[in-house]
């Protein structure tokens, strides 16, 4: 039936100011129509945290809002489930009863069926008689002109909180939510879309602090632990509310063998699943999964589904393959999923995440998607296992195209440092799942070689020694020790240890790996002549020449009769014999320096890395056999090369920098050879600590280069 409308009343689905009687088609809801008056008296959520801790700011916003003479005002609190919502919602509420005399009035809008319930309370608490609760029941009057009719006309000033409002509509269906200058209206919701509270003031609830969250299990859980044990537990969690809450019951009510925290830190990081371990500290959940870590989310999910956006579920699942850290978007702009997820619905999956606080935008240089962690394992625990294998080969994929096959041809620095958390998350999710097959493992793996690859290239030698240590362990546990991913993963740890100038363990890694790659490869494989490279670099810096020399020439000679004379590995490998320290073997292989330069130029051009690499040390050469000036025109044009190819402060370039110090010295330019020097000592101090090998190299030289100069310009040298 159609009725009448004072036009105080704005459209379905805003806030507004409720007046007067609006009479809509409804829908007949058989059974109670209302609770008794008491039931919306009361927060119906069992007992509510002593202390709230970090949300003093919040609050304090809040309990403006329930002052005398405040009214006509909507409040949405909004962010993760188990994020504290209802908790901060639950003090207001006591703060506005016990402090400020106004009446509490606690409705649960999670559904239609709640919510109707809950309104009629209300409005029978309020003094609607029977016959009015009746009309509004059979549809004879709107039930929400009703409800805000005696709201408007309450005798007492009321905050009234609608708690659990994560599907809007269900409030925007029937005119709901209004307001009335005769109270407050505080909604507890997931749904973070502005466009469904247009004349709300939105407040988000976050995660706690680092220090907050140590304090809420140490509140519920007394002499079970240091702060420090608490804190690592909360980093474990997240720093979830309701992960934290489930952690603190669970400590506190063990009998027969208390755990300490330490023991319950260790314990959630050894189990696979450690959301069934979070999830045993909530005493009785009954059927309110939003109690339990494993099913409060699933509400949202239901949602998405529910609003036909069933690519949202699929969406998240792909991001459960990754870290918690930011996610940088780049890797999902443009992306060609092998999911059933189109590509023209990814914007609308992560919409419909975003809208509904199960993930967020982290703003920054780089535009980047931040996921709580025990979401994530949440939702990796419950992906179906037909899914598994598509979505990490897809995550991989991702990563693949992100990640610079090549990295000298476009280093991404930027990248470097975001991308890292997911490539090991990545590994990890892969070693829990069973189904993921070995051509998604590799895939991932490959991943992880990529990344380090690129830490080592960019200098960021520390990285890539921890990333590869990291990712052997893991790939090695579904690969096993002898495939060729885990041993060129275990290269790249040797080659990290040399660069960190941990010159004997680095020689000692290679040495054991040149043996395992002669046994699974065979001794002319391109990988175990790779290796004798690697190994001939720290030898040669521990004074073993002869057996550098020995492995240098049999790389030269493998990678030709595999590869041919004029390929870039072979030329590669020509340039290593150009670095070594000035006796017999450098003076031989210095008389074809030039000609090696000749044919880097000629085959791969005059900017491929490995020309600039036969540049400098062609001049390395010619300055260790004593060809001054030769040298320094070939180490200042080396040094521009790489200027110009990689940037002032790439590690080759701060090495001919070096390089070019050491030439300038030789033929008395000291006051030149201090400047190169000293731009060198800063950055690798910077770089690599002040008490690296080049470091301590650097500084000494700084050291002679200051002494030749003081005597080069002393009354005494004329």
């Amino acid at each position: 039936m159609t009725g009448r409308n004072d036009g105080r009343a704005a459209d379905q689905g805003r806030v507004y100011q409720a007046s007067g009687d609006q009479h809509i088609i409804e829908h007949h809801h058989h059974g109670a129509a209302w609770a008794g008056p008491d039931s919306v008296r009361h927060p119906p959520i069992g007992r509510a945290p002593a202390i709230l801790r970090d949300r003093g700011e919040l609050v304090g916003r809040l309990k403006e809002a329930v002052t005398e003479g405040a009214g006509s005002t909507v409040f949405v609190l909004h962010g993760l489930g188990g994020c504290g919502k209802t908790a901060v919602a639950c003090a207001l509420f006591e703060h506005a009863t016990g402090e400020r005399g106004r009446l509490g009035l606690w409705v649960n809008a999670s559904d239609q069926a709640s919510l109707r319930a809950g309104m009629l309370a209300v409005a029978a608490d309020r003094g609607a008689g029977d016959g009015e609760l009746m009309a509004a029941r059979n549809g004879l009057r709107a039930a929400a002109d009703l409800v805000w009719d005696h709201l408007d006309r309450s005798d007492v000033p009321w905050l009234l909180v609608l708690d659990n409002a994560d599907d809007p509509a269900v409030l925007r269906d029937g005119g709901w939510l209004r307001t009335s200058p005769r109270g407050t209206v505080l909604v507890t919701t997931r749904q973070a879309a502005g466009h469904w509270w247009p004349a709300a003031e939105l407040l988000y609830v976050d995660v706690l602090p680092r220090a907050e969250a140590a304090q809420v299990l140490r509140d519920l859980a007394p002499g079970t632990g240091s702060t420090e044990d608490a804190a690592a537990i909360a980093d474990s969690l997240g720093r979830l509310p309701l992960a934290l809450t489930l952690a603190g019951g669970f400590l506190a009510h063990q009998v027969i063998d208390p755990w300490t925290m330490e023991e319950y830190g260790r314990r959630l990081q050894e189990r696979p699943d450690p959301i069934e371990l979070i999830d045993q500290g909530a005493i009785d959940a009954g059927n309110d999964s939003r109690h339990l870590v494993s099913g409060t989310w699933q509400l949202s999910l239901n949602s998405l589904v529910g609003q036909n956006l069933p690519e949202a579920v699929i969406l998240l699942r792909l991001l459960a393959c990754w870290s918690n850290d930011p996610l940088p978007l780049s890797l999902l702009a443009n992306a060609r999923l092998d999911l059933p997820l189109p590509a023209d619905r990814v914007e609308m999956a992560l919409r419909g995440l975003l809208d509904h606080s199960l993930t967020e935008l982290v703003p920054g240089d780089i535009r980047c998607l931040r996921t709580h962690g025990v979401l994530l394992d949440s939702v990796a625990r419950v992906t179906p296992a037909g899914e598994r294998d598509q979505l990490a080969s897809t995550a991989a994929g991702l990563l693949l195209h992100s990640l610079p096959a090549s990295p000298e041809r476009g280093l991404r620095d930027s990248l470097l440092t975001p991308l890292a958390p997911h490539v090991l998350a990545l590994l990890r999710r892969i070693v829990t799942w069973p189904e993921i097959t070995i051509a998604t493992i590799e895939s991932a793996a490959a991943c992880a070689l990529r990344l380090v690859t690129a830490q080592h290239r960019s200098g960021d030698y520390a990285s890539a020694l921890a990333m590869a240590e990291q990712a052997t362990l893991l790939v090695r546990r579904r690969l096993g020790n002898d495939h060729v991913l885990v041993l060129r993963l275990r290269q790249r740890i040797g080659k990290a240890t040399d660069r960190l100038g941990l010159l004997e363990e680095a020689a000692d890694l290679h040495r054991g790996l040149l043996d395992d790659f002669e046994r699974v490869c065979g001794p002319e494989a391109l990988d175990t002549l790779t290796t004798c490279l690697h190994l001939s670099r720290p030898l040669v810096w521990l004074d073993r020449v002869p057996e550098a020399v020995q492995l240098m020439h049999r790389a030269v000679a493998g990678r030709a009769a595999l590869l041919g004379p004029w390929h870039p590995l072979t030329l590669e490998a020509r340039t290593c014999l150009l670095e070594l320290p000035p006796g017999p073997d450098l003076d031989r292989e210095a008389l074809a320096g030039t000609g090696l330069v000749a044919d880097c130029h000629r085959e791969l051009g005059p900017d491929h890395p490995i020309t600039l690499s036969a540049d400098l040390n062609c001049a390395g050469a010619l300055l260790n056999t004593g060809k001054y000036a030769e040298a320094l025109l070939s180490a200042r044009r080396a040094l521009e090369a790489h200027e110009r190819r990689f940037g002032a402060r790439y590690p080759i370039t701060l090495a001919a920098r070096s390089l070019l110090s050491n030439v300038l010295h030789a033929v008395g330019e000291y006051q030149e050879a201090i400047e190169q020097a000293e731009i060198v000592r800063k950055w690798r101090e910077r770089v690599l600590g002040p008490e690296h090998p080049w470091t301590r190299g650097i500084r000494d030289k700084l050291g002679r280069y200051r002494r030749s100069l003081a005597e080069a310009t002393s009354p005494d040298s004329n």
